[in-house]
């Protein structure tokens, strides 16, 4: 992962233990990474396009880059929208999306009623949402956007961890679901692994998922008409595979598996990936 200056010197909101508010001071020629982030990135070196290396030094793990950073060779962008009403965190996150290489934010939106208005113009890949919007709340949200944009992916980034909204915010169409103290070098891996088919979900959050399943009483198994390789591939999604390292599995094409796929939805009646994930727990389409 390639970070910008701008990237490491993201706002507050994201960093454990720093959740109240302590300003970053950015020069133009550094960015602060400040201790936690430390532990988490390590001692390893860094790479700034048009700077040298550097390790991560410091008690507050300053990492200094020189002038004049140029930009990261042409590569795909992972598009990325923000809904959320907090601006200081809504103006962090557009930071650390945008000076990151190969992501671009599209838009940030302080509520639900503005990004159904202007998501449009600009489609992302992947929105982050907020659940705590005024006005329209971000699980309402992702049933109206879900219906609009079939394909767009709804990775919710909240505080809450309760049972009830984490359960509402995955079967309303969410492909995950994040806290806002996720560091930010995770949240971006986080960012790619949707858009490469992946459901990722907080370590806390991934726990209290796996209670919920066991406290459901399962309905007796459906048949939903799916095809041996339907099946298997359904399985292979609840064991955690995403689209790709299920294509190499299966040794097919990606657009092989997003076919299939859309078949599962139809037959299945989901909209999602953690939908599909969810009702093949629930009603034991798969042993």
């Amino acid at each position: 992962m390639l970070f910008s200056a701008a990237a490491l010197s993201v706002a507050r909101a994201f960093t454990p233990g720093n959740e109240s508010g302590v300003s970053f001071k950015s020069p133009i020629n550094s960015a602060y990474c400040f201790s936690p982030w430390r532990k988490r990135l390590g001692y390893r070196k860094i790479k700034f396009w048009g700077a040298t290396p550097v390790p991560v030094t410091g008690s507050l793990g300053t990492i200094r880059t020189m002038p004049n950073v140029q930009t990261s060779p042409q590569s795909a962008v992972i598009k990325v929208a923000v809904i959320e009403d907090r601006r200081e965190i809504r103006e962090g996150l557009k930071m650390l999306i945008d000076g990151t290489d190969s992501y671009r934010c599209t838009g940030s939106f302080r509520s639900m009623e503005e990004a159904l208005a202007k998501i449009g113009a600009d489609l992302p890949d992947v929105t982050l949402i907020d659940i705590g919007l005024p006005g329209m709340n971000g699980i309402e949200g992702i049933r109206i956007l879900k219906e609009r944009y079939p394909e767009l992916l709804l990775l919710m980034l909240t505080v809450y961890d309760d049972d009830e909204r984490i359960f509402d915010a995955l079967c309303a169409g969410a492909c995950g679901y994040l806290l806002k103290r996720t560091p930010p070098a995770r949240l971006l891996e986080y960012l790619k692994e949707a858009v490469d088919g992946g459901a990722p979900i907080s370590p806390e959050i991934a726990r209290r998922v796996v209670g919920l399943f066991r406290e459901i009483r399962p309905p007796d198994r459906t048949d939903y008409q799916l095809t041996p390789h339907e099946e298997r591939l359904l399985k292979l999604l609840v064991e955690g595979h995403n689209y790709t390292t299920a294509a190499a599995k299966l040794k097919v094409s990606l657009n092989t598996i997003k076919t299939h796929m859309r078949h599962v939805y139809e037959k299945l009646q989901v909209h999602s990936k953690s939908e599909a994930v969810a009702k093949a727990l629930r009603n034991r389409i798969v042993h």
